[in-house]
């Protein structure tokens, strides 16, 4: 009955954090830590070629065999690269599931998740999931979600956007989906390139419905942004 209710999830309901290969990795650390701080269960999938993306942007190797001390490592760092400028967090709601992995959970409707975010979500991944290509398990899960009528949010990071990729998008929205382009603001009255990360990550758990103080939420008062 263990091992059941270990395979199903039993009464375990995580989001899915998909991170695929577009820059943009410190979008997705800001998304993991407040999910967590929120008390939700994840469920991660790292593609293959943002693992690259990490590589080059944090020097982070993140390798499935040694996933915990990876995350954990990935999750302490800032914006800007530097390490330890956040608490280790504690990562026992997170289940890892290889990018390979098609017989996974997520790969399947009657695995209960609240719903899936991709962030950042590359041009490619934008393409796989609106074609249904399932390639991996992350378009897999996010096809799963779209057919389940559950939360899918894309933080599309690329600039500039071809007709094609518009196109994709317009599919995606039109199939249910947030599209949520990773624009940061200024009216919050940022002063770090952490706070114009935490923005974007605070926008996408806003799609998503999870409680978070990420940013300075707007109130009708011009002139707040220029205040400490």
């Amino acid at each position: 009955m263990d091992q059941v209710k270990e395979q199903t999830g039993g009464g375990r309901r995580p989001w899915v954090v998909g991170v695929s290969g577009a820059s943009g990795t410190p979008y997705a650390a800001s998304v993991l830590r407040a999910l967590l701080a929120a008390g939700e269960s994840v469920d991660l999938i790292v593609s293959r070629a943002s693992r690259l993306t990490l590589l080059d942007e944090t020097g982070i190797a993140f390798r499935d065999a040694r996933w915990r001390d990876d995350l954990r490592e990935w999750l302490t760092r800032g914006a800007d690269g530097k390490p330890h400028t956040f608490p280790a967090p504690d990562l026992d709601g997170v289940r890892h599931w290889a990018a390979g992995d098609l017989a996974a959970g997520p790969s399947s409707g009657s695995y209960a998740t609240r719903g899936m975010l991709i962030v950042p979500a590359s041009t490619a991944c934008v393409a796989g999931v609106a074609l249904g290509l399932s390639k991996d398990l992350l378009q897999r899960a996010a096809s799963v979600t779209l057919k389940e009528g559950r939360r899918l949010v894309v933080a599309v990071r690329e600039t500039p956007l071809n007709g094609q990729t518009l196109r994709h998008l317009v599919t995606l929205d039109e199939a249910g989906a947030v599209v949520l382009p990773a624009s940061p603001a200024f009216y919050a009255g940022a002063t770090h390139i952490q706070d114009l990360v935490d923005f974007v990550a605070g926008r996408t758990l806003d799609a998503a419905e999870v409680p978070h103080r990420l940013y300075r939420r707007w109130e009708g008062e011009l002139g707040r942004g220029a205040r400490p």
